[in-house]
C-alpha cells in the first residue's frame, strides 16, 4: 500500500500538469468563432487555418533557420568545451581546481537577464548587434555552466579503474578517454544536450534586446508577431506555439530511447 498512494497522487497530477498543453493544441484547430466563447467547447470541427496564419508571416523560414543555427550551434559548442573541462575538474588534479568548480556552480545559478544591458553594451560597442555568430556564443555562455555540472557528476561515476585499465593496456589518456569512458557517458551527453537546447531555443530577453532586425529574429520573437488592431489572434498564437513546442517534445521523445540504449550498452562489458 505504500507505493499504491504514490502512483495515485501523480494520476491525478497527471491531467492537471497536461490540461494547458492539450488546451493549447486544441485552440490550435478550433474556429475562431469557438475560441474566445464563455462557454469552452471541447468537441468541434478542426481547422488548419491558424496553422496557415503562423507559418504566413512574414520571413518565418528565416525565424526557424536563426533558431536552429544558434541553438545547435550553441549546444554543440557546449558539449565540446564543457567534456574536456568536466573530465579535467574530475580527473585532474590543478591549482584552483575548487574555485573552478565554484565559479561554474556560482554562473549557474545566476539569472541571466541581469547580464542583458551588460551584453547589449559589449555587442554595440563591438558592432555585433544584430548578429547571429554573436547570440550564438551568447547562447553558448549560457549553456556552458549547466553542461559542466552535469558532465562532471557523470563522469565521476564512471570508475577511474577503467582508464587506469586501458592506460596499462597500452591505451594514451586521450585514447582511454575515447575508447572507455567516452562511450560510457552517453546518457549524460544526450541529457545535457536535451536541457541545453531546451535553454536556447526558448530564450527571449537576450535576442529582444540585441537583434532588433527583423532578419535576425529567432522563433520567440516569431510569437509575439500575432496582434492585430482587434486584439490578439489567438488562434495563430496557439498554433505557433504548438509548432514551437514540437521540435523539443520530438527531440525529448529521441533523446530519452538513445539515453536509456546507451545506459544500457555502457553497463555490459564488451
Amino acid at each position: 500500500m505504500g507505493k499504491v498512494w504514490p502512483n495515485v497522487v501523480a494520476l491525478l497530477l497527471v491531467p492537471l500538469f497536461l490540461f494547458p498543453v492539450y488546451w493549447m493544441f486544441s485552440t490550435s484547430f478550433k474556429p475562431a468563432s469557438e475560441i474566445l466563447t464563455k462557454d469552452p467547447t471541447f468537441l468541434f470541427t478542426p481547422t488548419f487555418e491558424h496553422y496557415g496564419s503562423a507559418t504566413g508571416v512574414d520571413m518565418f523560414w528565416t525565424y526557424v533557420r536563426n533558431s536552429l543555427t544558434v541553438t545547435i550551434g550553441a549546444v554543440v559548442l557546449a558539449l565540446l568545451v564543457s567534456l574536456a573541462a568536466a573530465f579535467a575538474i574530475v580527473r585532474m588534479k590543478f591549482k584552483g581546481r575548487k574555485g573552478l568548480v565554484l565559479a561554474v556552480m556560482m554562473a549557474q545559478m545566476a539569472p541571466w537577464e541581469v547580464m542583458v544591458i551588460v551584453m547589449y553594451l559589449i555587442a554595440r560597442d563591438a558592432e555585433m548587434l544584430n548578429s547571429i555568430g554573436f547570440l550564438t556564443l551568447i547562447y553558448f555562455v549560457m549553456v556552458l555552466p549547466f553542461t559542466i555540472w552535469t558532465l562532471r557528476g557523470f563522469i565521476a561515476a564512471v570508475p577511474k579503474e577503467l582508464e587506469e585499465a586501458a592506460m596499462i593496456d597500452g591505451c594514451s589518456r586521450t585514447q582511454a578517454f575515447f575508447r572507455v569512458i567516452f562511450p560510457l557517458l552517453a546518457p549524460g551527453l544526450m541529457s545535457t544536450s536535451l536541457f541545453g537546447f531546451i535553454t536556447a531555443w526558448n530564450e527571449f530577453a537576450m535576442v529582444l534586446v540585441l537583434n532588433k532586425d527583423s532578419e535576425a529574429y529567432t522563433l520567440p520573437l516569431w510569437l509575439t508577431q500575432f496582434q492585430t488592431a482587434f486584439g490578439n489572434d489567438w488562434g495563430a498564437t496557439m498554433a505557433a506555439s504548438s509548432l514551437f513546442a514540437v521540435p523539443v517534445l520530438l527531440l525529448f521523445l529521441f533523446l530519452q530511447r538513445r539515453a536509456v540504449s546507451g545506459l544500457s550498452a555502457g553497463a555490459v562489458k564488451g
